[in-house]
């Protein structure tokens, strides 16, 4: 690699190279080569002549063909930003989504600020929502439940670097380690795509049983919606965030199974991702 490339021409060059594997190549660029030279992107703007040095440069196109292969571009700085937390991520979970922030939208506005509750998050993943609840709702208990223990050491990071303290991580499938133990509100961001999707080609770096759930999607929902009943306080909400075309399914899943008051919320593009019901 060229050792005399300026900042500028790198960036150019970078995001000609991306512009067919992403959506937003010009800051996918930018943000690796931040990355490549340990500085913030704002450097990048005022310095468009510096050089790069071969070490840089070898980074910085490294991780620009990982991008192009279609590794996240989270995986490869190693954080995601979700709710204002910037998380640790790596492929033992899936990368929060922004969408997702909606379903922490929803919890934050039935939990009164003074409340002492206990709140659970299904499939914790990285710990994204139940680490933005715990944040918001600092006198509240969070107990995260994910069945990969990975994906637990990923949250539980997270919960260290971000100095959260209420709230508990517990390995098991869905609420199976929690018998006996009663919430006054359940979340859950659960896979929900059918296993047959194509769009799956394009997420095969992310764990594969946090984004698929059987032939419809519909699995884990299904038994979300047969379980969580047996954990909630009369009158508490569960909250779940699905697929856009799944709000009709979700439903009548969850009136098959005894739950009542059942609304769909829109996300931030207007699309029903999110479903919630009393018991």
């Amino acid at each position: 690699m060229n050792d005399l490339l300026g900042i500028g021409d790198a960036l150019v060059q970078a995001t000609g190279q991306l512009r067919e594997k992403s959506e937003t190549p010009r800051l996918d660029a930018e943000l690796l080569l931040a990355l490549a030279l340990d500085v913030p992107r704002s450097y990048l703007f005022a310095h468009p002549e510096d050089r790069l040095d071969p070490a840089a440069a070898d980074r910085f196109f490294g991780n620009v063909e990982k991008r192009c292969a279609g590794l996240p571009l989270a995986y490869i700085t190693g954080e995601k930003e979700f709710w204002s937390l910037k998380l640790a991520v790596s492929p033992d979970a899936l990368v929060p989504r922004p969408e997702t922030e909606v379903l922490v939208e929803q919890a934050l506005a039935r939990v009164p600020k003074d409340a002492h509750w206990r709140v659970l998050d299904l499939g914790t993943g990285s710990g994204a929502i139940a680490l933005a609840i715990a944040r918001e709702r600092p006198l509240c208990l969070l107990t995260a439940t994910d069945v990969s223990r990975g994906a637990l050491a990923v949250a539980r990071e997270n919960a260290r670097r971000l100095s959260i303290a209420n709230i508990e991580f517990v390995c098991g499938h869905w609420c199976a380690p929690l018998q006996g133990v009663e919430f006054d509100l359940i979340v859950s961001n659960p896979p929900y795509v059918e296993a047959d999707d194509p769009h799956l080609d394009s997420l095969r770096h992310e764990p594969r049983g946090a984004l698929a759930a059987g032939p419809d999607g519909l699995d884990a929902i299904r038994s979300i919606s047969r379980q969580a009943g047996n954990l909630l306080k009369t009158g508490g909400w569960l909250l779940i965030e699905h697929g856009a075309a799944q709000a009709d399914a979700v439903a009548s899943i969850l009136a098959a199974d005894g739950w009542y008051v059942i609304r769909c919320v829109a996300d931030l593009a207007g699309l029903p991702r999110l479903t919630a019901a009393q018991r």
